[in-house]
């Protein structure tokens, strides 16, 4: 087996960030286009869930698309970070209200799953973007 080459791992790279865009354009116009489902995940303690909810979806397209884009690349990704870090408290809240309403197991178990898979993707980011570009 030979080691991959210089433009096997490019390729690899651009797919990465062709897929990272997609998922971000993509829940970035979910939330625009159905903004109510969003709203009840936004924590209590934070003012107008509504506009949080437009403004995420805003910043997820621009950063899905500013991944594409050599020079917005970098900038791009340290703001879907902070937009990753940002939205943390939602996927906590979603799991503290299915566990007080007593959702089923299944389901807080799917709610769960998110917080690791939000520093997946924090980590998928950063590789794509920042550490690609270094």
């Amino acid at each position: 087996m030979t080691a991959p080459t210089h433009a096997t791992h490019g390729r690899t790279a651009s797919t990465s960030r062709w897929l990272l865009a997609a998922i971000f354009i993509g829940a970035g116009i979910l939330h625009l286009l159905r903004p109510g489902m969003f709203v009840t995940m936004v924590p209590p303690w934070l003012p107008a869930p509504a506009l949080l909810v437009v403004v995420s979806g805003v910043f997820e397209v621009m950063g899905g698309f500013g991944i594409l884009v050599p020079l917005t690349r970098v900038v791009a990704g340290w703001g879907l970070i902070a937009l990753l870090v940002a939205v943390l408290p939602a996927n906590v809240h979603m799991l503290v209200m299915a566990r007080a309403t007593g959702a089923s197991l299944l389901w807080q178990l799917a709610l769960l799953a998110r917080v690791p898979l939000q520093l997946v993707l924090i980590w998928w980011v950063h590789r794509a973007t920042v550490r690609a570009s270094a």
